[in-house]
């Protein structure tokens, strides 16, 4: 029996199981994946948006802004990295510059701080690599790049640390209302009581919806696809460059991340809620609307093309409500970008309702809001609440987790300078990582030129060592992705 049941840990979810863990409340999480943030948290642009895209008066609008202020600080507390490198939004004729003064209004109405909109000089003095063609810009010195993985996996690990329990693989199949008032969801071989249902499911929000009631929305799921550069390419740009938006959406941007990257995308392809592929048309179509903007983007130093899913709806706005004939049951459906950026406030506007349905409040008297990611800094790279640290404190640090532990200056990852210590921690840790991704998306192992191709196989021999899993049961990602089919020795060295 629980207070509340969440079901799904992308960010929206991580963030209501992170606030609710602060209360003394019993608080389960379902996710049908194997690991956390494994939907469009995983998959995204990595922007903490300024604020101005959305209308005034609408949910977006309120939450985003918040869900800066936010960010900023959980990120200082949890230890994951966030560069406010600000935002541009550029134009290349009149039109665009009216469009660029209609932002600038919005953004002033949404109380967005510091946005100013600047001339061609001001814009090419700020960023030299911008194409000649630009006649203006928004800037918007508040938005931020992040880790969206590391945010959602920081958030899920402290409320864990906290007392929530946390069920991955866990599918939901059923939601029933009992007699007494109570939810009890179903998930095949086991089912969970609860008092409120909160419902953050991304692209799946609608059928979840539907195992309750008929939801009045409706979901239009859309594919973007992405370049990630080399880091040499990685301060082409130093902020967020935008194009004017479209129905579309925020358009195609040009973007350092906070690995030291360039990202490249999206583009926005209604269709399958499942398809992730990439295509060359599409990719092609990306490099040439990203060309305008900054001409010199060398795509030759691409090492990864992947897609996104958004959760799109057809209200233009967010979609958090309580079911009217099943109280207790809250969606937050259709939250598309800012998504990322309003996950935190979503959570409070939600713990919001629940205070005000009677959902008792209080707080604990021993709780850890704070934690420390398995992640050594690199000097000159972006560390954890923004820090950048220098070669004397990088070395400093190494060192003294050499010194107590050896396996800190045995390096797995080449690329990215991972060493054995940092996944040992990582897969010891309060969500223990499974499949090799989800070692990658604590550490970083695999994220480099070679995509894995040297650290893989020893990966998987750390997860095998430390979590005793077969060799045969480790995945790429979710069941289904084993990554070994058979044995072709035995022990002895013969063939089995």
């Amino acid at each position: 029996m629980y207070d509340v049941v969440i079901i799904g840990c992308g960010v929206s979810g991580a963030s209501c199981a992170y606030m609710l863990s602060k209360f003394d409340l019993k608080v389960a999480v379902l996710e049908r994946s194997s690991d956390v943030a494994s939907g469009t948290t995983k998959a995204n642009s990595a922007i903490i948006h300024a604020g101005f895209d959305p209308k005034p008066g609408t949910q977006m609008a309120q939450l985003n802004v918040r869900g800066v202020e936010l960010a900023k600080e959980i990120c200082e507390k949890l230890d994951v990295p966030i560069s406010n490198c600000g935002s541009m939004v550029l134009a290349f004729d009149e039109a665009d510059m009216e469009h660029v003064q209609k932002l600038y209004e919005q953004g002033v109405a949404n109380e967005v701080p510091g946005i100013e909109v600047v001339d061609a000089a001001k814009a090419k003095e700020m960023e030299p690599e911008l194409a000649d063609e630009v006649v203006g810009a928004l800037w918007a010195p508040s938005a931020c790049i992040i880790n969206p993985w590391e945010y959602c996996l920081a958030m899920a690990e402290t409320a864990v640390r906290n007392g929530v329990d946390l069920f991955l693989g866990t599918e939901v199949s059923g939601i029933t209302k009992t007699e007494g008032g109570h939810f009890v969801v179903d998930c095949g071989s086991r089912s969970f009581e609860s008092q409120y249902v909160l419902s953050a499911c991304g692209v799946d929000c609608d059928k979840t919806r539907s195992l309750l009631e008929e939801p009045d929305y409706e979901i239009v799921p859309t594919r973007g696809q992405y370049f990630l550069l080399d880091k040499e390419e990685g301060r082409r740009v130093t902020r967020t460059i935008f194009q004017c938006p479209n129905e579309k959406g925020k358009g195609v941007l040009v973007s350092p991340t906070v690995d030291g990257n360039l990202i490249v995308g999206p583009d926005a392809i209604i269709g399958d809620r499942e398809d992730k592929s990439t295509d060359k048309e599409g990719l092609d179509a990306i490099k040439e609307a990203a060309m305008k903007s900054v001409p010199k983007v060398n795509f030759r130093k691409n090492i990864r093309n992947f897609a996104g899913i958004r959760a799109n709806s057809k209200s233009g706005d967010f979609i958090i409500e309580e079911s009217k004939a099943f109280p207790g049951f809250i969606d937050m459906a259709g939250i598309k970008s800012p998504g990322l950026t309003a996950a935190p406030a979503i959570a409070e506007y939600v713990i919001s309702m629940l205070a005000d349905d009677g959902l008792p409040l209080i707080i604990k008297e021993e709780y850890v809001d704070e934690r420390t990611r398995p992640r050594l800094p690199v000097a000159g790279h972006i560390g954890g609440g923004g820090k950048i640290y220098t070669k004397e404190e990088a070395d400093r640090i190494r060192n003294e987790k050499i010194a107590a532990d050896s396996s800190y200056g045995r390096i797995i990852c080449r690329c990215e300078t991972v060493t054995e210590g940092e996944i040992k921690e990582a897969l010891h840790g309060p969500i223990p990582p499974v499949s090799i991704n989800a070692v990658k998306r604590r550490v970083g192992a695999g994220l480099g030129r070679c995509q894995g191709g040297f650290c893989m196989p020893k990966v998987q021999e750390l997860i095998v060592r430390e979590l005793g899993i077969d060799w045969l049961d480790i995945c790429l990602e979710e069941p289904g992705s084993e990554t070994l089919s058979y044995r072709t020795k035995t022990e002895a060295g013969k063939e089995d």
